[in-house]
């Protein structure tokens, strides 16, 4: 299965994330924030990354734009989780870089098969 770096601030949601990912086979490593993300993302080498587009310290658009811009992670499929739909906001993302925006709540299911088609498309 793929490697997955996370980057959600709020430790219950990260958890159900993990979890989520864990359950069908991903290895997951997940960061608080997208300063740690950015940093991980050149060490960890994942296959793909999720983003929270509200964070403290740097946003998750920021950070795509960050991980877009260095030539170690640019390849590395984004994908957004939000709880904000507002049709700016899924533009920003887009632009910033990310391959797909996902609303939360998401069920399960539907979140790994997502993934899965996007790995799919990547490799």
């Amino acid at each position: 299965m793929a490697k997955i770096l996370i980057a959600e601030d709020e430790q219950d949601i990260r958890d159900l994330i993990e979890f989520t990912l864990r359950y069908v086979g991903h290895e997951v490593v997940a960061y608080s924030n997208g300063v740690e993300a950015c940093k991980q993302a050149v060490i960890d080498s994942p296959d793909l990354i999720l983003l929270d587009v509200r964070m403290p310290v740097m946003s998750g658009i920021e950070t795509c734009l960050k991980l877009k811009s260095d030539p170690k992670t640019m390849h590395i499929p984004v994908v957004f989780l939000s709880a904000k739909g507002q049709d700016s906001e899924i533009k920003a993302g887009l632009d910033a870089g990310a391959v797909e925006y996902i609303l939360k709540p998401f069920a399960p299911e539907d979140l790994n098969n997502r993934l899965k088609r996007i790995l799919e498309r990547s490799s």
